[in-house]
């Protein structure tokens, strides 16, 4: 059966897979010894020489002991490659901590999004009591995305630990804390990296006076020495905290050529009652989460040369945001474009709508429930007179968001809503990042479906006078005769323009990168 959610004039269509519904595609699967020759109807483009990587769950049980979270699965990279018109498939499991130890011990070891870890059931009583006081042991689990560091390649989540790969060979090098380098708890999935090859992160940390901030983190390009850049790493500018104790989570963050944008999102993470749960009775980073709409939306800028927090206050309604697409600069106002929710009760059905325990009809009905995502504009004045109170400052022609001065001195901030998406999935927003991050942009490329796992990845080929540009994406078919491949399509008007079939079922996957 198939129900209309049609938005925009668009006719959007839900189906019930036969293959047992959505939870198909969360079954284990194995990695490869070798790459597996991929079936290509139609033509790849001349152009397309490289490899596209992509990260995400591969193992949602280990013995007797399920993952319950979409996010817990251990991290699998898989890779198609590109030569000479044909296509191989391959992949393997990031040899993580979390992964070798619960392999070894054929038991969740480390606690991750969603599942709770319990101590060994080998130790008496005693130590499983004093074990809980050894202090929380964070996941490396490696499974959102890959993006390089100099030469080098990283598999990345949302901890503090990044883990070095082979991308030819899909081998895992090494495990990198960042804290051994700098003063975070964690650094997101989605960090800004230069044409230089200069990568930008934020992570939140443990601020002056011992409360909490973010921290912006520097780590340069390529060392002429061939030293490890991460080595150099260094924090440019702190952003302060609305809250002590609960920060928010921070997924993804703004740069233009001069500034930086950190939108704090009353979708908090609280760090006392996860201290306690999990030391005491038991519990995981998802039952942690809870909101602050009190708090609203905080906008934060700081300047990026020399690292310098601008102390002027932005502020608009709550929202749950998840992606930036693009921040830029124009005529004296920071533009920041953002994949958002109108409320935040949609993070905690994002959250638990990704359980793999959930009850399938259940999430069909919260899915139908939940509120419309959008593409949101956002303009920040840079130049505020006090004088200015109650007036529109935002005078850029070509938008309708508006920034208001307070009695306060707090600048209100009201979007322009783009685009608004059907119900629950738009989301993995892209853009032409090396030629268009920190320009203005007329598009950008995003998924828009009720299977909220996938995502479209630009790549653009080096020819002149007349580029072309395709779209690359994983299609996931659980069950049918053709389980998995990887679609090609023109990024013009989205037609087909070739597709590689492997003869192998394929999990989902979260994000990933064209490597040339």
């Amino acid at each position: 059966p198939a129900e209309d959610i049609g938005t925009m004039g668009f006719l959007f269509m839900v189906f019930e897979h036969p293959a047992g519904g959505y939870k198909k595609i969360f079954e284990t699967c194995e990695e490869l010894a070798e790459p597996l020759p991929a079936t290509v109807t139609g033509r790849i483009p001349s152009f397309l020489k490289g490899s596209l990587l992509r990260l995400g769950p591969g193992l949602f049980e280990i013995g007797d002991e399920p993952f319950y979270h979409l996010f817990d699965g251990q991290a699998l990279m898989h890779k198609f490659d590109f030569k000479n018109g044909q296509v191989t498939y391959h992949r393997k499991f990031i040899k993580t901590d979390a992964y070798v130890r619960a392999i070894t011990e054929k038991r969740v070891v480390i606690t991750e999004f969603g599942t709770f870890a319990y101590p060994d059931p080998c130790k008496n009583i005693f130590s499983r009591f004093f074990s809980y006081f050894k202090g929380v042991e964070v996941t490396d689990n490696c499974l959102v995305n890959v993006y390089p560091i100099g030469e080098d390649f990283y598999a990345v989540t949302e901890t503090n630990f990044i883990t070095k790969v082979n991308t030819d060979t899909l081998e895992t090098l090494k495990k990198v804390d960042m804290c051994n380098y700098v003063n975070i708890n964690g650094v997101t999935a989605h960090p800004h990296i230069e044409r230089d090859g200069t990568v930008y992160n934020i992570g939140n940390c443990m601020g002056k006076g011992a409360t909490l901030a973010y921290n912006i983190v520097k780590i340069p390009p390529t060392q002429k020495d061939k030293s490890d850049p991460i080595e150099k790493s260094k924090v440019v500018v702190q952003f302060p905290s609305a809250e002590r104790f609960k920060p928010s989570y921070v997924h993804s963050f703004g740069m233009s050529d001069n500034y930086f944008v950190f939108v704090e999102t009353p979708v908090k993470i609280n760090l006392l009652k996860f201290l306690s749960a999990w030391s005491i009775r038991g519990s995981n980073y998802m039952d942690c989460f809870e909101s602050n709409e009190a708090q609203g939306t905080l906008f934060h800028i700081a300047r990026k040369y020399p690292g310098e927090y601008i102390n002027d206050k932005f502020k608009g309604a709550p929202i749950g945001m998840f992606h930036h697409i693009n921040t830029y600069e124009d005529q004296g106002f920071i533009v920041v474009d953002l994949c958002a929710w109108k409320g935040i009760e949609f993070v905690y059905n994002y959250l638990w709508l990704a359980n793999l325990r959930a009850n399938w009809d259940e999430v069909k009905k919260a899915a139908m429930m939940a509120p419309q995502p959008e593409v949101r504009r956002y303009v920040i004045p840079l130049d505020i007179h006090k004088e200015e109170q109650g007036k529109n400052l935002v005078s850029l022609p070509y938008t309708t968001a508006t920034a208001v001065m307070h009695a306060d001195g707090m600048i209100w901030l009201e979007p322009e809503v783009l685009f608004s998406g059907p119900r629950q999935a738009f989301e993995f927003p892209q853009i032409n990042y090396k030629r268009k991050n920190k320009r203005q942009n007329r598009m950008c490329k995003t998924c828009c479906s009720l299977n909220f796992f996938c995502s479209l990845l630009l790549c653009r080929s080096n020819q002149t006078p007349t580029p072309q540009s395709v779209l690359l994406t994983i299609v996931v078919a659980p069950g049918s005769q053709r389980p998995g491949y990887l679609l090609i399509l023109n990024a013009k008007d989205l037609s087909e323009i070739a597709r590689a079939e492997v003869e192998c079922s394929m999990p989902v996957t979260f994000h990933g990168m064209y490597k040339p």
